[in-house]
């Protein structure tokens, strides 16, 4: 029996399964144009328009613009096998970065994005905007187009128009690496899924009671004894100068701010262990490795402590371009009220001279803040006096409530990483709260911005971080950026599903969260 006969004999179910079918078509791989997150200010769908990416694209910048446009394309070579050069703009067709033509409207961080058949245009005032403009590009962008390896296309992008800036300059993400040290790779691999969201602060937790994390060449012991361990008893770690300043080159080149953090007077345990000295009876503790907080304190009657933290703050605000530098100031349950005013207030003074501007979590409002002085609130209600009376004599704040935004809050009563202290907290609860809007007697225009801090007493690896991270970081992420006009959560559930597929090429592991429709159950 020849082929042909055989073929005519099978039902036509079964032919459908044997017959190679026609690729997918390029409006199939089209990604809808309003998907993106955070939400822009104003987009606008061009129907049956895309632009196609093929081997003949180039990128073209501005002077000024060359770095956005090589990581740009470096990805995209990498997925499509493009050469995809970058070229002084103008030029004709192809990708254009250009830092001219925005509206002045959209500030240094904004950007204008036009997509037509024949181009693809982004406008901005600064770098700073060119590059969230091609974070927003990376979204309309096929989710093969985040593949490690070659993939066969097609690479259309939708066409539309949108202009956009950020509701909040300070869109934060802290990340704890004194419970657990975190290499530099696995910092620079974060820095990376914040930038993608438009996150521009990464505030980095160094010293803590279980471990000190940068190498201060006037006290070499905290790195090298105080940072020799983490909770649980594991092996530890720290960054040398060099390490920090790549992690703090990389962050830049992405737009991204590092604020580093040195936790006084308490969490303090590393540091007291290190040195007897800075202890009040000249006695060193041993090295602690439990997740207890609130049980240790330096001697801030001692001269020597200021001493100390002078020359502490002197190193690592010389490292440290970025405008602030954060003293904790939390939990200090140790430390008599009176000798925690009388402490902040000289430790700001400190940082002020070495040109830094403090930042410190809320509980500094008990001391009297510099003009300058931000706080960073982590409450758990809506209603802080001290907070308000701060805020209202012309505190800046950073809102963080953790109860809200604490994203090693374990999402549910199942979840394996994570605390629960501040209760459980899904997607919903994450993106359901307006950070202009939330203490009771303080004005939005008190609020400096948003972060999500991720502490890390449970969290090991960088899979636990995306764990914990995703998807609540990227609520956050709009919370800090999109006007709240546009907040509605069953706008976002759907846009926030639409980025699964691209976190299972990416490698991110994400939790699947049951409030979220996953497409495919990706």
């Amino acid at each position: 029996m020849n082929v042909r006969r055989l073929l005519a004999l099978l039902p036509v179910s079964l032919l459908l399964l044997i017959i190679p079918t026609a690729p997918p078509s390029t409006a199939a791989t089209v990604v809808a144009f309003g998907s993106v997150v955070p939400a822009p200010v104003t987009s606008t769908a061009a129907a049956g328009v895309t632009y196609g990416i093929t081997v003949s694209t180039a990128v073209y910048a501005d002077p000024g613009a060359e770095g956005v446009g090589e990581r740009l394309a470096a990805p995209l070579r990498r997925s499509t096998g493009y050469p995809l050069p970058v070229s002084p703009a103008p030029g004709a067709g192809g990708i254009s970065l250009l830092l001219s033509g925005a509206p002045a409207t959209v500030g240094a961080e904004g950007y204008q994005l036009d997509v037509t058949a024949t181009s693809i245009v982004i406008r901005a005032n600064r770098p700073a905007g060119l590059w969230n403009g091609v974070q927003t590009l990376h979204q309309l962008l096929p989710v093969a187009a985040d593949s490690a390896t070659v993939q066969p296309g097609p690479w259309p992008v939708p066409g539309g128009h949108i202009v956009d800036y950020p509701r909040f300059g300070y869109r934060g993400a802290m990340l704890d690496v004194a419970r657990h040290f975190f290499t530099v790779a696995a910092v620079e691999r974060y820095i990376d899924q914040l930038a993608l969201y438009k996150v521009n602060y990464l505030h980095l937790h160094l010293s803590d009671d279980q471990g000190w994390r940068i190498a201060i060449d006037s006290w070499p012991n905290l790195a090298t004894y105080g940072g020799s361990t983490a909770v649980g008893g594991g092996p530890g770690g720290y960054y040398t100068k060099a390490d920090y300043q790549q992690i703090v080159s990389y962050a830049a080149a992405r737009s991204v701010t590092v604020v580093p953090e040195i936790d006084m007077p308490s969490h303090t345990n590393a540091a007291l262990a290190s040195y007897a000295s800075l202890n009040c009876d000249g006695v060193a503790p041993p090295l602690y490795t439990g997740t207890d907080v609130g049980f240790s304190s330096l001697c801030t009657a001692k001269e020597l402590t200021y001493t100390f933290i002078d020359q502490v703050v002197g190193e690592l605000a010389a490292l440290t371009p970025g405008p602030y530098l954060h003293i904790g100031g939390d939990e200090a349950a140790s430390t008599a009220p009176a000798d925690y005013a009388a402490f902040v207030n000289r430790v700001q003074r400190i940082v002020a001279a070495h040109g830094k501007t403090v930042a410190g979590w809320h509980d500094v409002t008990k001391a009297t803040p510099l003009p300058s002085t931000v706080a960073q609130y982590w409450g758990t209600t809506t209603n802080d006096a001290s907070v308000k009376t701060a805020a209202q004599n012309g505190t800046k704040l950073i809102m963080s409530p953790a109860n809200r935004a604490y994203i090693d809050m374990k999402y549910n009563s199942r979840t394996t990483l994570g605390q629960n202290w501040a209760g459980y907290i899904d997607v919903k609860t994450a993106y359901g709260w307006d950070p202009g809007a939330y203490l009771t007697g303080v004005a939005a225009s008190s609020v400096l911005g948003v972060e999500a801090p991720l502490w890390t007493e449970t969290l090991t690896t960088s899979a636990d971080i995306d764990y914990m991270a995703f998807p609540r970081l990227p609520a956050i992420a709009e919370l800090g950026w999109s006007p709240y006009s546009t907040h509605n959560w069953t706008a976002f559930k759907q846009r926030l599903g639409a980025q699964g597929p691209r976190w299972k090429v990416m490698g991110v592991n994400y939790y699947h969260s049951t409030q979220i429709s996953w497409p495919g159950g990706s």
